[in-house]
């Protein structure tokens, strides 16, 4: 079968781990080329001397946009092109309003919403130069629905689905693509401490990481060639159903007309 990413160049965020390095993984098992950054540097370098030569890892603080153009200038300096931009890097942090630390909502505005926002920037030259691009930008359910004590990350990925929009509709006529994915409860170390029932969903169970790339590989390649402004969700069903429980579970005698 056919390498579904052969000769394309992809640069990824917080790839050192969890869902990054499982993207790093996964396109260069498709045939593509990798520069991927991360603050994690020791895990970086680990994945790129388990992938080989198809590999940059490099360090990348997604809040430093001279970390973002050396990113990209190895991309052009290494590769010789830039096709795809993943933007996975980001953080989870937890307070009531009451409590929030300011620092805590300034710090994860800084890394889950300003750092895609410099990512999209950083790529913007070298793709419209090559009349064609893919951008995907990892945000989550919380940026389908709200989540308790989950402000700075809800507001943070509900932003970057918008920016995913007004971006698609910016760059389309360059030919270059924007679109968003939404995972729900994903196995990774920055979850390990989330238990696996929080969400009710469907499936009954969380994702592996690669059940994200598989999709993060689509819209990589010219299979996803007409989709762009779009959000793709990995969820198991949470978001398929409203909070309530099971109806048939509720005894009563009475037989309601149900209306809307």
């Amino acid at each position: 079968m056919a390498e579904r990413l052969a000769g394309k160049v992809a640069l990824i965020s917080g790839g050192a781990r969890g869902m990054g390095a499982s993207h790093v993984r996964s396109l260069v098992a498709e045939g593509a080329k990798v520069v991927f950054g991360d603050i994690l540097d020791d895990e970086g370098k680990a994945v790129a001397s388990e992938v080989g030569d198809a590999a940059r890892y490099l360090h990348l603080d997604v809040t430093k946009p001279e970390d973002w153009d050396a990113a990209v200038a190895t991309a052009l300096s290494e590769f010789g092109r830039l096709d795809v931009l993943v933007n996975n890097a980001g953080i989870i942090n937890i307070g009531t309003l009451e409590d929030y630390a300011l620092s805590e909502w300034q710090r994860i505005l800084d890394i889950n919403l300003t750092g895609v926002f410099l990512g999209i920037r950083a790529v913007v030259k070298p793709m419209k130069e090559a009349g064609r691009g893919s951008i995907i930008n990892i945000s989550s359910i919380e940026g389908m629905a709200g989540t308790i004590a989950c402000h700075g990350y809800t507001a943070t990925k509900f932003a970057v689905r918008g920016l995913t929009k007004s971006a698609a509709l910016e760059l389309g006529p360059s030919g270059i693509r924007v679109n968003s994915i939404h995972p729900g409860l994903i196995k990774t170390p920055m979850t390990d401490w989330v238990p696996d029932d929080i969400f009710q969903t469907a499936l009954g169970r969380a994702a592996q990481p690669v059940e994200v790339s598989n999709l993060v590989v689509y819209l990589a390649s010219d299979e996803s060639s007409y989709s762009t402004g779009s959000e793709f969700v990995v969820d198991g069903g949470t978001t398929a159903g409203l909070g309530h429980k099971d109806f048939s579970n509720v005894e009563t005698d009475a037989q309601p007309d149900w209306v809307t």
